[in-house]
């Protein structure tokens, strides 16, 4: 599937969009992006979360800020309550709404602050997303001049945490239509198949580019190396299916696209520090 470059269209009247996502089937992947700020809170819901190169798992409660343009989407595995749906409380608004908030009001220089930190995606502590939780869902169910006050309420809120933890690796670079197309394919099939092995000519191929003209395209957007991105979005996988049970280690490795052990263990101590096994020690304590 190609991503999609999603149209978010506010109502007659609004300076900014609202969805009230329910899903009873699952939250699909449907890999997008979109040239607005999104912050969603997800219920009832547990699955996995793909924002830029990160991969991390999401549980019900879990709030998210994603900048303008950043590549993002969830996968739901299950619902905590079978009876009910997976809903997704979703909040969009445009960088030009939000720029003069601190610039015109100095009260609201935090959420100035709030969004420079979230360019590259930012979750909210568990404490803050369960203090946010029924500020938003009074927001759904405000008129629109009272649902902007609550929404201004929740950004002042959220920009207190600073438990708040940055997710992708860097900020998604602004791009020309064509450079956007090309590298939106480039990601979509990563993320589809790093699992299965992907190579440089065949991701060349993808966006009709040479090779080296993709690495530098890669490199401009994303700030890393194609080899990089793909080794993060593996290991983070990995760390996915070894906090989830207790799978072994070998066998996630080749879960993830690791033909050597020996590779796998090396690639996840360099990038967190620690072997698998410590991680998910680590994880269960």
């Amino acid at each position: 599937m190609k991503p999609l470059l999603e149209k978010v269209t506010p109502l007659p009247g609004e300076s900014w969009a609202v969805l009230n996502r329910r899903l009873d089937d699952g939250i699909p992947f449907q890999w997008h992006h979109h040239p607005e700020y999104e912050l969603t809170l997800t219920l009832n819901s547990r699955g996995q979360r793909f924002i830029g190169d990160h991969i991390g798992a999401y549980d019900d409660g879990d709030l998210v800020l994603i900048g303008p343009n950043l590549p993002h989407t969830w996968a739901s595995r299950e619902k905590l309550d079978p009876s009910q749906p997976h809903v997704a409380l979703v909040m969009w608004f445009l960088p030009e709404w939000a720029a003069p908030l601190g610039g015109l009001y100095a009260e609201l220089g935090g959420i100035r602050r709030l969004l420079e930190r979230a360019a590259a995606g930012l979750r909210f502590s568990a404490a803050a997303a369960k203090d946010a939780r029924p500020l938003i869902g009074a927001l759904f169910r405000a008129d629109p001049a009272d649902r902007l006050i609550h929404l201004l309420a929740v950004l002042n809120g959220l920009a207190a945490d600073g438990a708040a933890t940055p997710l992708a690796t860097t900020a998604a670079a602004p791009a020309a239509p064509a450079d956007r197309s090309r590298i939106d394919r480039v990601l979509d099939h990563i993320h589809r198949h790093y699992d299965e092995g992907v190579t440089l000519t065949g991701l060349a191929d993808i966006a009709a580019l040479s090779p080296s003209g993709l690495q530098r395209l890669f490199r401009r957007h994303t700030g890393t190396t194609l080899s990089s991105y793909v080794m993060r979005l593996r290991i983070g996988q990995a760390c996915a299916l070894l906090s989830a049970g207790d799978r072994p280690i070998r066998l996630i490795a080749a879960d993830v696209g690791y033909d050597s052990l020996a590779n796998f263990n090396r690639q996840f101590r360099a990038l967190k520090g620690m072997t698998p096994r410590d991680y998910r020690r680590r994880f269960a304590r």
